[in-house]
């Protein structure tokens, strides 16, 4: 797991997730009318939600750290009755049930970096679905433009306010590319800066995705033994087409 998870009030800061998102999977949730589980679950941003819609729900990450920030969270929003967060690897977790629901929100299949594990992944949440469950994921879509433009180049990613302080944070990302393998390498530096602009802390965390393309993914999930039954270009549901940024899939077990 990349140290960039183990900062997780800075990772609560910046990723606030994709515009709408947050609906999209719990209304998922309250339609198949079942137990879901939510890999790569974080700091719980998805799974306290729809806990709070009285759904059960089974947390996993990687990152003990981020798990019992989620904890903490859902303690404090009264539905620790509601989820539980585990610490396992999705290409690997027994859970010992099967789950209506299966979700990896937030792009987090792209830290897969490799088809083997891409695939370990997707055979463990079949095993874990009902017959005729669900699966729902979300992927960036990669634009050749782009994958050129930022190839070792850094950019800001934002600069945020900081809770219950007057500091400001300052995230940048070099970034660079294998595009052999689909891998690009990301360097994360977080500055912390107080009111006068003075640099108080900085942390610098690497980690790595693999992008995917929308056909490729489509072949890995029928492979796995899934059809696609829902394909969107925003959290909205409008349609996928050429334009679109993102890739939202509704999967269901074969």
């Amino acid at each position: 797991m990349s140290l960039a998870y183990e900062w997780t009030d800075y990772y609560d800061i910046i990723s606030t997730g994709l515009e709408h998102d947050v609906e999209f999977y719990t209304e998922l949730a309250l339609e198949v009318k079942g137990p879901v589980v939510d890999l790569a679950c974080g700091t719980g941003r998805i799974s306290i939600p729809m806990a709070l819609k009285d759904v059960e729900v089974v947390g996993i990450d990687a990152c003990e750290r981020m798990l019992e920030k989620a904890r903490a969270k859902a303690k404090m929003a009264r539905v620790s009755d509601k989820i539980k967060f585990v610490h396992s690897d999705m290409r690997t977790f027994e859970l010992g049930r099967t789950f209506s629901l299966i979700m990896i929100p937030y792009r987090s299949f792209l830290h897969l970096l490799s088809i083997k594990d891409q695939m370990a992944a997707l055979r463990q949440v079949r095993k874990h679905l009902v017959e005729g469950g669900i699966l729902a994921l979300n992927v960036f879509v990669p634009q050749i433009k782009h994958l050129y433009e930022e190839d070792e180049k850094s950019s800001t990613r934002g600069i945020y306010s900081i809770p219950g302080s007057e500091d400001r944070l300052v995230v940048w990302d070099y970034t660079r590319y294998d595009h052999f393998q689909q891998i690009a390498e990301v360097i994360r530096q977080y500055e912390r800066t107080d009111r006068n602009g003075i640099v108080v802390q900085r942390v610098v965390t690497p980690f790595h995705i693999r992008y995917i393309f929308p056909a490729e993914l489509h072949h890995l999930l029928r492979l796995a033994g899934f059809s696609v039954i829902g394909r969107y270009g925003n959290f909205y549901k409008e349609p996928f087409e050429s334009k679109s940024t993102e890739l939202i899939l509704v999967a269901k077990k074969i």
